[in-house]
């Protein structure tokens, strides 16, 4: 039994270990991965349009979802807004043209058309 128990905890030993190297191996070549952001803004450029604006409330609530909202477009396409009407229903999204905070719901709902 006692040798059983050794086998038992040296096998789980290098298995821990085996693990642990290859959590830092992921750690060290995410860390030498080029970052998403690079801060280079010539890509995108803002539009100034006129389109629309977003309400402070709005703005909160996009940010609470996770959402940059530099990278929100100043302009809505008529098959964007097609597609926000097929996903939310127009009642749904005249109430967000006028002010109404989106939701979880609307979010997930919508996310496809942005």
């Amino acid at each position: 039994m006692k040798k059983f128990l050794i086998v038992f905890f040296v096998i789980l030993g290098v298995i821990f270990l085996v693990g642990a190297l290859i959590g830092i191996g992921f750690f060290i070549a995410n860390m030498n991965s080029p970052k998403t952001n690079s801060g280079n803004t010539s890509d995108t450029d803002v539009q100034a349009d006129g389109g629309f604006s977003l309400s402070d409330a709005q703005k909160s609530a996009l940010q609470a979802f996770g959402i940059d909202i530099s990278t929100i477009p100043s302009y809505i396409t008529p098959e964007q807004e097609a597609c926000f009407t097929l996903a939310l229903g127009a009642d749904r999204v005249a109430e967000i043209k006028a002010g109404a905070v989106p939701n979880a719901i609307d979010f997930f709902k919508a996310k496809s058309c942005i």
